[in-house]
């Protein structure tokens, strides 16, 4: 559809299926379309989506993933409404995946109370009184079954149980009604259900990734280390070897052995390893002491995790200073959303470097230690600037058609960064002055962005010598769509109503 380039995230039907609602990644925005074409209409600012739901009287509840609770606005546009906060005493964490149930009056929705979307709980909540019935207990993305029944998925299983769409109330208990669905992170669940009767659903895709090097005009060569489902994973300072989360843990991968080397072993999920210059540190962030925050660990293995900062809202480390003696990192915070903090290693204080209304992230510190690439959508959508560190002073615009993921080259005379699936390069001269030249299109491909927000850095690295990047791509098998007809004339048949 014309207008939808940059389309991410819960496309979403209007009651009467001729709109959509969708989330613009490009312009971190909530747009609206009619499914006939024309201009889309900007709805609302937002980092992200995880859930949207349209009711009948034109309303749309929606999670932004810069909030950790629920938003309302007019499906005309407006000023959005908090609608639903998350309540941290009872052990929440954000609330997601709000799906309307029928005569729009209610809305169901998924309350995270860790890290694990699977051990979310699925309650229902009235619009006018916001009056909250717990309905599950372990499961995520819910839907409501017009044959009268709740349907969600917990550990990749879709799960059913009768439910009184007027008491808002389960009658009985969950069974699994299909087979197995993909999960797609932060609880996502990739099935749909249509008013007619039909299923359609993705089943967990036998499709991984594989790391390859890709020269600067898009000639790629795969690296020996076989397909996984890679995460992030930055480059040691030698070029030997590559710190990478695989699974949820970081290990270490030796590129001229071919050898595997797991790095991290405490906490659930280990993630975005970043190298310091002097190669003797690998931060990280990990949730092993509950909150998002940043930790480091000794690349020798004679020590094991320590942690850097503490804090209640989620932390991502995204670069070091060449002396190894500072850390830039962003917070996600949820009055400011994304900000870029230094921290010192000496003494463990941080401090904002941009702390705005606006979301800024993926800090880099340039080769020289005097700069910080960054990028901030203040200009309504992301772009690249610099700015001299520590500042203050004047930032300059690298990036002119949007842009995220900046990386300098170790030369420090080239700036690199995506716009879209376009790897860009800008010549910068930072002596006697700041200046920049044109931005200049180097390769184009669909290679993956592996961090969760693009606030939390580059999803590839650089060679020493500036001429090859280090990328992932998916590889294997495509994902495929199953359609199952009559599906609620089964349901009924393996979920009779009141048992």
């Amino acid at each position: 559809m014309a207008g939808t380039e940059g389309a991410y995230c819960t496309p979403t039907f209007s009651p009467d299926g001729q709109s959509l609602t969708f989330f613009d990644a490009v312009a971190q925005e909530l747009k609206k379309i009619a499914v006939q074409g024309g201009p889309p209409l900007t709805l609302a600012k937002a980092g992200g989506m995880l859930g949207m739901t349209w009711g009948a009287d034109d309303e749309i509840i929606y999670a932004d993933i810069d909030f950790s609770g629920l938003r309302k606005i007019p499906s005309a546009g407006g000023t959005p409404v908090t609608l639903t906060q998350v309540d941290p005493s009872k052990g929440e964490t954000a609330h997601r995946w709000p799906a309307f149930l029928p005569g729009g009056k209610a809305f169901l929705f998924a309350i995270e109370t860790g890290q694990n979307p699977d051990n979310a709980e699925i309650v229902a909540q009235r619009l006018d009184t916001a009056q909250r019935w717990l309905l599950v207990q372990g499961g995520t993305y819910p839907q409501y079954v017009p044959a009268g029944y709740l349907a969600y998925v917990h550990a990749g299983k879709l799960m059913a149980v009768p439910f009184d769409v007027r008491d808002l109330q389960v009658k009985g208990q969950p069974i699994p009604v299909s087979e197995d669905v993909q999960e797609s992170g932060f609880g996502a669940s990739q099935f749909g259900l249509s008013s007619q009767g039909s299923l359609v659903y993705v089943p967990p895709s036998r499709a991984q990734r594989r790391l390859l090097w890709v020269s600067r005009n898009g000639t790629e060569q795969l690296l020996a280390a076989r397909a996984q489902n890679y995460g992030g994973f930055r480059l040691s300072p030698d070029g030997r070897r590559v710190a990478v989360e695989v699974e949820d843990q970081i290990w270490l991968y030796d590129l001229s052995r071919d050898i595997m080397t797991r790095f991290t072993f405490r906490g659930d999920i280990n993630r975005y390893p970043l190298w310091s210059p002097d190669g003797k540190w690998i931060a990280f962030q990990s949730n092993m002491d509950g909150p998002w925050n940043v930790f480091w660990q000794p690349v020798d293995g004679r020590g094991g995790p320590e942690r850097l900062t503490t804090a209640n809202y989620e932390q991502v480390p995204v670069s070091w200073s060449p002396d190894s003696k500072l850390l830039a990192f962003i917070e996600n915070n949820l009055l400011t959303r994304s900000d870029i903090w230094i921290l010192q290693l000496s003494d463990r204080k941080a401090w904002p470097f941009l702390k705005t209304p606006f979301s800024e992230g993926a800090p880099v510190f340039s080769p020289d230690g005097n700069w910080l690439a960054y990028i901030s959508d203040e200009s309504g959508r992301y772009e690249v600037y610099v700015q001299h560190y520590p500042g203050p002073d004047a930032k300059y615009q690298i990036s002119t058609q949007g842009g995220t993921e900046p990386m300098w080259n170790p030369n420090g005379k080239e700036l690199f960064y995506r716009s879209g699936n376009k790897m860009m390069a800008a010549e910068v001269a930072t002596h006697p002055s700041f200046a920049v030249g044109q931005a200049r299109l180097l390769f184009e491909g669909t290679y993956a962005t592996v961090a969760k927000r693009v606030s939390e850095g580059a999803g590839y690295d650089v060679s020493s010598d500036g001429l090859r990047f280090l990328m992932d791509k998916q590889s294997g098998e495509a994902t495929h769509i199953n359609v199952v007809l009559n599906w609620f004339e089964e349901l009924k048949r393996r979920v009779p109503s009141g048992t």
